[in-house]
Order: structure tokens, then sequence, then C-alpha cells
């Protein structure tokens, strides 16, 4: 647990660092190429736009893409709006789920 705490840790400082560097008024896609940077600048293993597949049985029957996968472990979806809403918490709930 300590390490995961550690883990996330970095990526709320990286999250902090794109924030205040960039402001707002960006697409996702700035702000996602952004914060593969400042994760890969902490050491830590990331993936862009990670499949992950939801299963029927044993096939694939959906695909999601979550933006950046940091450590294998840990989703970071982001948003570039004013506020999220329940589509946006229903969206990171279904990458969960996908992911078991």
């Amino acid at each position: 647990m300590e390490e995961l705490n550690a883990i996330t840790e970095k990526i709320i400082g990286a999250a902090y660092t794109v924030s205040n560097t960039l402001g707002c008024g960006f697409l996702e896609k700035v702000y996602e190429n952004a914060m593969f940077l400042e994760v890969v600048k902490s050491n830590l293993s990331v993936l862009k736009q990670q499949p992950l597949h939801v299963f029927y049985d044993d096939q694939i029957v959906g695909e999601y893409f979550a933006d950046l996968m940091v450590e294998e472990e840990i989703i970071f979806e982001i948003k570039a709006i004013k506020e999220l809403n329940e589509i946006h918490q229903a969206q990171l709930m279904d990458y969960l789920v996908a992911c078991n």
C-alpha cells in the first residue's frame, strides 16, 4: 500500500505541475501529452491510450481506452471541462470494471 501511495503522490504532483504550467483552455490531448511527460520525469512507467477490453463468455465484446495507465495499476483519465458529472464518473467505473 505504501508503494501505491508513493506512486499516487507522484501522479498528483505531476497533475499540479501540468495544471499550473498550462492553465485552462486546452484540449484534453494537450493535457494528456503533458501529463505523460511529467509522469515519465517521475521515473514511473506510463502508457498512453491503453486499451481495456470487456469480455463476455471469454470473448472481447468491447474496448475502452484509458488516457494514461501508470505502473500498470492506475488509470488516469483526463477531462478538460468545468466540472465532472455522472457521465464522467460512469465512464471511469466502466474502465474499472473492464480491468476487474
